[in-house]
C-alpha cells in the first residue's frame, strides 16, 4: 500500500501524540495520580491510536476501490468519507 505524504504526515502526527500520551500515563501511574485522571489520559491515547489506524485502513480501502473499479463512480469515493464511516464503528 502506498500512502500519500499528507496522509503519512497525519498518521505519524497522531502516533507521536499517542506516544506522548502513553508516556504521560506511565508517569501518572508512577506518581500515584488519581485513577480518573489516568483513565482519561489512557482513553485519549487509545482514540489517537484508533484514528491513526482507521486513517491507514481508509487509505488502503480507497486505493483498492480505485484500482479495482478504475473509471467508475465507486472509485471516486472520498477517502475522508470512508474514514468517517470506520470511525462510526469504533
Amino acid at each position: 500500500m502506498r500512502i500519500d505524504p499528507d496522509t503519512l504526515d497525519d498518521v505519524v502526527r497522531r502516533l507521536r501524540r499517542a506516544q506522548g500520551q502513553i508516556g504521560g500515563v506511565v508517569q501518572m501511574i508512577e506518581d500515584g495520580r488519581d485513577c480518573k485522571d489516568v483513565v482519561t489520559q489512557l482513553a485519549a491515547a487509545a482514540r489517537a491510536l484508533d484514528r491513526a489506524g482507521f486513517k491507514i485502513v481508509a487509505t488502503g480501502l480507497a486505493q483498492c476501490l480505485r484500482e479495482e473499479s478504475a473509471g467508475s463512480e465507486d472509485a471516486a469515493q472520498d477517502r475522508e468519507q470512508i474514514e468517517r464511516l470506520f470511525l462510526t464503528l469504533a
